[in-house]
């Protein structure tokens, strides 16, 4: 699918963003170190340590990276202004980058993927249902567009309570088609809901091209028919989707309404840690085209050419993150698995005893 990135309605002008040698390197190392993290999960999978279903963002990390530094992140104190709070954050199954920049502990990620007891839900949730509500982040879903009206539901709770709070609610492509999205969008265009509605087109829903399972395939459409600002942004150019985040984050805050955007990104992983064939559905030339728009290699060649920092200081960032996760890995591998009479623990609630009947 050619990846059209122009904007479809009127807005604001991309702020001016400047960013200082220090904020590129720390994107730069984000960046590398989401890669060697889902590369280890897909590692760890293979070797039986997890189970279940596990979805990697291989190939997405710029998205991430745009919108959750475009927030007020409990990760960064310094992006909360004084008497604010942070803002809110959902998705679907592929979750673990999101966790990983909201400041949920990558130890406990990794723990939980791999069923144990120091995981994030004691080992029970597994790879789709990262939750962390103490740094902003609400899951980790595993129902295809089943989280999207939650995901409303923050913004409401926060715009009912007066605040200037704003939700961040990403879904993927094929999510975009589920009924409860429409029944969403038409709830927030009419209450005014300020929610941003982030489609991470990564352009296949499992192993469906985008042109075979909508009917329109330019899905930045979707929100013009509840009156929603929509529009169509690169997520391959880590800069520029910054930029963008940013702008489209302060417009939210400030006009306290809800935006559509679908952000053109590709995963170069399988849909799942069990899709081993991919090229029933592409091409190894059309995956060999895509990672000539890989957002790791475009910002490293940014940062080279324009003298920010050398090939060298940047193979030994490479270096540095890569052994972080292997030391990640090894510290939950290490955590020991939950008890078997813990299997009850934390799933059932008995309301009438909590109400004193």
């Amino acid at each position: 699918m050619a990846q059209k990135t122009e904007s479809k309605t009127e807005n604001a002008p991309t702020p001016e963003l400047t960013f200082t040698p220090a904020e590129l390197e720390q994107y730069y190392r984000e960046m590398v170190f989401i890669r060697h993290f889902e590369e280890k999960c897909n590692f760890a999978y293979r070797q039986g340590k997890i189970g279940g279903y596990m979805h990697t963002y291989i190939g997405m990390e710029a998205l991430a990276i745009g919108f959750l530094h475009s927030i007020r992140n409990p990760k960064y104190p310094e992006s909360i202004p004084d008497g604010k709070s942070f803002d809110y954050v959902i998705t679907a199954y592929r979750d673990h980058a999101h966790a990983i920049l909201m400041g949920t502990d990558p130890v406990a990620i990794m723990a939980e993927l791999m069923g144990r007891k120091t995981g994030t839900a004691g080992g029970k949730g597994g790879s789709m249902h990262i939750f962390d509500p103490d740094n902003g982040f609400f899951g980790g879903w595993g129902i295809v567009g089943g989280h999207i009206p939650l995901g409303a539901g923050l913004a409401f709770a926060s715009k009912y309570r007066g605040e200037d709070r704003i939700t961040l609610n990403f879904m993927g492509d094929g999510a975009a088609n589920q009924g409860v999205v429409f029944e969403t969008l038409n709830m927030s265009g009419l209450w005014d809901l300020p929610c941003i509605f982030i489609v991470e087109n990564n352009e296949f829903a499992m192993g469906t091209r985008l042109e075979y399972h909508a009917a329109d395939p330019e899905l930045w459409k979707r929100g013009i028919p509840f009156d929603i600002k929509s529009e169509r942004i690169d997520g391959m150019d880590a800069l520029q989707m910054r930029k963008d985040a940013a702008r489209i984050i302060d417009w939210v805050r400030e006009n306290q309404k809800p935006y559509w955007v679908e952000v053109m990104t590709y995963r170069y992983s399988g849909h799942g840690a069990a899709d081993n064939d991919r090229q029933l559905y592409r091409t190894k030339e059309e995956e060999a085209k895509a990672w000539e728009r890989d957002p790791i290699g475009r910002l490293k060649n940014y940062l080279v050419s324009n003298g920010i920092r050398t090939e060298e200081v940047l193979e030994a960032i490479d270096s540095e993150e890569n052994e972080r996760v292997e030391a990640i890995y090894a510290e939950a591998d290490a955590a020991p698995h939950p008890d078997p009479d813990e299997v009850y623990d934390n799933i059932y609630t008995d309301m009438s005893v909590e109400r004193g009947h």
